[in-house]
């Protein structure tokens, strides 16, 4: 039986568009993990450890496509067709090299080479920053340019193709636009 109450209150559906980002760790204190994550934040500059545990998914889940798809015969359609689209995307983004056309070496990936392929990290490798801080720093101040959109998000993965096209924005300083506040005095 419903009531008067029920009647004015909007139907709210309980679904969601949107999946989680991140896998938080099943053990919060294991001091092994804690350190070695600790270590891969210092050494990419990443702001916290979420930033880790979201390529983590990713990672997780290229592998977890690459097992299923393992299970399958050789000459399976499926596996022919999901399995050389896997392999393409992550030729495209960098995380694999060309000449590794198999699923095995899905296998064998590293969170270090989804990090390698970050924005932060790839304008430090190209000296564009004099440090993976400063290149966090250029990033968000809009400095960067990849092609001729300005990226300001460190964590944009770049593509071996637009790899080339990374430069300063013409309206920054460093790429001879408008001298910044301390240079006008």
């Amino acid at each position: 039986v419903r009531n008067s109450r029920d009647a004015t209150m909007p139907k709210v559906s309980r679904y969601r568009s949107c999946s989680k980002t991140g896998r938080t760790p099943r053990r919060p204190f294991e001091k092994e993990r804690l350190s070695a994550e600790l270590k891969v934040c210092g050494e990419f500059g990443l702001r916290c450890k979420k930033e880790i545990w979201r390529v983590g998914l990713s990672l997780a889940k290229c592998r977890k496509v690459a097992r299923e798809l393992m299970t399958l015969p050789e000459d399976d359609p499926r596996r022919v067709f999901e399995g050389e689209a896997l392999l393409r995307r992550l030729h495209r983004v960098g995380v694999l090299a060309e000449d590794k056309n198999k699923l095995d070496f899905v296998l064998s990936l590293q969170l270090e080479d989804f990090l390698n392929r970050r924005l932060q990290t790839v304008v430090f490798k190209q000296g564009f920053a004099r440090s993976i801080h400063h290149a966090r720093t250029l990033i968000k101040q809009r400095h960067i340019v990849v092609g001729s959109q300005v990226v300001d998000v460190s964590s944009f993965m770049v593509r071996v193709d637009s790899q080339k096209n990374i430069a300063f924005a013409s309206t920054s300083p460093y790429g001879g636009g408008r001298p910044g506040r301390v240079q006008r005095k």
